[in-house]
């Protein structure tokens, strides 16, 4: 696992962030071969992955997850919670060794909330003690935090229920306490998402108006940078045209973004590029092959470099990152690198500044 992560340093990718990896052993766990940062022995195997990482000449984020109704493998629990009695729609990922539908989840009361949230800020200690350079609270893709924004899917009717300001709450609430226990000095993003790994279709219901609520209230809450994922991130957010998600959330937050999904195309538009902005665009899943300093070039269109030299240190300037995900094989200690993206900051524009950038697709954690 550390070399997999190594090599992508080692290949000129500034910033790495890691797969989901759970908070707590309750009921945060998504598979049996999900990785962790609940305990002083998972933060000190992270430590050895961070240093190789760090050796190589990068920086690495955890990304801090909790599966909640999609847990698919717990071994400290044998049923998953959710914020209500709902069955997640679709099936289990078979990548993930499930099968089936999901099953029925406990609506959390407070109490659970609270040991949720609170799993999360141990976990960005934790980090922080393994030498990480940064934490991201994942709040996308359908796990927990998505979970409880998204309507239908959350039911309750106190104060984490209802409106979007309210569905927010729990996302808010979690970056709050990430941002108290990690400390002021210790970055920390969150990754927001309307599409899920159990539902690609899905949309706010609120549309925009949901993205003026979601996304000002995760910067009160303390995030440094939000980050934006869709199956296909240059797309508009809705149906009927518009801006982007990635635009939404840098219009609405007023944050750094990193804009995620189906950005295989160095030639088409970056997500949140406006005139007198600078974008960070960055190549998906199709060039994580290319990661050994080498540039991939449109035909007739910009070249996206991928060499150390264009880049500069976060958070002052655009970073690339690379978001890794592992399965379980065998032969490579249990574990072997599934399809990467990285972002990658475009210099060949002298008018844009701003953030975007990228990593993975729909289908991951």
């Amino acid at each position: 696992m550390a070399e997999c992560y190594r090599e992508f340093a080692e290949g000129g990718f500034g910033l790495v962030i890691t797969e989901g990896t759970y908070t707590d052993k309750v009921f945060a766990q998504g598979d049996l071969h999900q990785p962790g940062l609940t305990d002083d022995a998972q933060a000190a195997a992270w430590h050895h992955v961070v240093e190789e990482v760090h050796a190589a000449g990068g920086k690495i984020v955890a990304q801090l997850m909790h599966a909640g109704a999609l847990s698919q493998g717990n071994p400290h629990r044998t049923g998953t919670a959710g914020p209500s009695a709902t069955v997640p729609k679709g099936a289990q990922m078979a990548h993930f060794r499930g099968a089936g539908p999901y099953r029925m989840p406990d609506e959390m009361a407070a109490a659970a909330i609270a040991e949720a949230v609170a799993g999360f800020a141990a976990a960005s200690v934790r980090a922080r003690g393994a030498g990480f350079d940064r934490v991201e609270v994942h709040g996308a893709n359908g796990y927990l935090l998505d979970q409880f924004l998204t309507e239908g899917v959350n039911r309750r009717t106190d104060a984490y229920g209802g409106q979007a300001a309210a569905r927010v709450r729990l996302m808010a609430e979690t970056v709050r306490a990430v941002r108290a226990a990690a400390g002021p000095d210790f970055l920390v993003g969150v990754r927001v998402s309307q599409a899920k790994v159990n539902d690609h279709a899905h949309s706010w219901a609120g549309r925009e108006d949901d993205a003026r609520t979601i996304f000002p209230a995760l910067a009160a809450g303390g995030a440094d940078y939000i980050h934006t994922t869709e199956h296909e991130a240059w797309r508009p957010a809705f149906k009927d045209g518009g801006p982007t998600l990635a635009a939404l959330a840098k219009k609405h937050s007023g944050l750094p973004v990193i804009a995620n999904g189906g950005l295989h195309n160095p030639a088409a538009p970056p997500p949140c590029w406006t005139p007198g902005r600078r974008t960070w665009p960055h190549l998906p899943a199709a060039h994580w092959r290319n990661r050994t300093g080498r540039s991939a070039c449109a035909a007739d269109g910009p070249c996206w470099s991928l060499t150390a030299a264009h880049w500069n240190p976060w958070p002052t300037s655009p970073t690339r990152t690379r978001a890794a995900q592992a399965a379980a094989e065998p032969n490579r200690a249990g574990w072997q690198p599934l399809p990467l993206s990285v972002e990658q900051q475009r210099d060949l524009h002298p008018s844009t500044t701003g953030a975007e950038h990228g990593n993975r697709d729909s289908t991951w954690r």
